[in-house]
């Protein structure tokens, strides 16, 4: 009896084993995002997309979990949008190998049919092509960590804000200039408040403070959040770039480590000239702006910043013949302005990657070192 219990019990052993081996080398599964439900396409190995399936979003998870029995690698997608990086989180979690891509219009053919189900269909194709190796097939969009995310999502709430509070100024700009008074976005602050008053009439002042108290309201807020972003600088760091600068540009950085050379900055930002060439053809064009908006902004404004505090450095040394020169056309000066933001951007990946130091930059640097404080 005991001889025959262990056969029995190598045979159940043996039958295990033979069932957690994966049915499917590779899966490959494509999610076409949405709040309330998720349509997903599937592709098994070498075969073509299977239709669209439905899911609401535990539903889902409980489905891609069960996916990494039935294969030795499983894939997924979906492209950057509102949903931000919750998904991608959770499914890495469940150990599937997760890429968010930039969204793009995926109607190749230009059929005129989009769908949920069509746009999943497409992503999948995608997906497939990328785990083969064709990596220009999608691009992958950067996730940050965490507390990356947390960081930038603080500086960007201060821009929502800032812009909020300029549509309000708007408001009641136009409300005044309807009325026959030209004022500035500035009409709400405490002196042109008191001087617009006796100019107007009764039911203007009663809507415009309306526009102010929520203007005002908004102002608190900013001025909190400034001082914490600010709070946080380090204080070494280059003339010309004050601690909420250094703080925005590094916040949608993220992480500098993230750029493996120096194109990849300049591309990142949207910086970079567009080109179009075919044949014996060949023409540029103007910047892609295909990249990050606020960060390129910003870059925009610190670098006319860098002219005027760091004269001395490599970059204004190399473009002085424009921007140091009164005489030079201002589209010369924008266009030299724009090869500035895209350098700085290149030369601060260059000090925050140890490739280089503010000295050989040339920079002029406020604060004491961190390693001789």
């Amino acid at each position: 009896m005991n001889m025959k219990k262990s056969k029995t019990h190598k045979r159940a052993q043996v039958s295990k084993k033979l069932s957690v081996i994966p049915k499917f080398d590779v899966i490959k599964i494509a999610i076409d995002w949405h709040a309330a439900q998720y349509r997903v396409v599937r592709i098994i190995d070498q075969g073509g997309p299977e239709p669209a399936q439905r899911f609401t979003p535990a539903k889902f998870l409980e489905w891609a979990a069960k996916q990494q029995t039935l294969a030795a690698q499983v894939y997924s997608c979906y492209e950057a949008g509102a949903g931000g990086f919750v998904l991608h989180r959770q499914l890495t979690q469940l150990g599937l190998t997760n890429y968010v891509v930039h969204p793009r219009k995926l109607d190749p053919d230009h059929t005129g049919v989009i769908n949920d189900a069509t746009d999943a269909r497409e992503l999948a194709q995608n997906l497939d092509r990328y785990v083969r190796g064709n990596h220009k097939a999608m691009r992958v969009v950067f996730v940050p960590t965490s507390e990356q995310e947390q960081k930038r999502q603080q500086s960007r709430q201060r821009q929502q804000l800032r812009n909020t509070r300029l549509a309000l100024a708007a408001m009641g700009r136009t409300l005044l200039l309807n009325q026959g008074h030209r004022q500035s976005n500035q009409w709400w602050k405490p002196t042109r408040w008191e001087r617009l008053l006796p100019m107007v009439e009764e039911w203007m002042v009663e809507r415009l403070e309306t526009y102010r108290e929520v203007i005002l309201a908004i102002t608190i807020q900013l001025e909190k959040v400034t001082q914490k972003i600010e709070a946080v600088a380090p204080l070494y760091r280059p003339k010309g770039m004050g601690a909420l600068g250094f703080e925005e540009v590094q916040r949608e950085v993220c992480d500098y480590h993230r750029f493996k050379n120096r194109k990849q900055p300049g591309s990142y930002t949207g910086l970079v000239g567009g080109v179009s060439a075919s044949g014996g053809y060949h023409q540029d064009l103007p910047i892609t702006k295909a990249g990050n908006v606020r960060l390129r902004t910003i870059l925009i404004q610190m670098a006319w910043r860098w002219v005027y505090y760091q004269p001395q450095s490599q970059l204004i040394q190399r473009w002085k013949h424009v921007l140091l020169n009164p005489k030079a056309h201002k589209r010369a000066r924008k266009r030299a302005i724009v090869a500035v933001a895209r350098r700085l951007l290149v030369d601060l990946w260059k000090w925050q990657t140890n490739r280089a130091t503010p000295q050989g930059l040339g920079w002029k640097m406020i604060g004491s070192h961190p390693t001789q404080a």
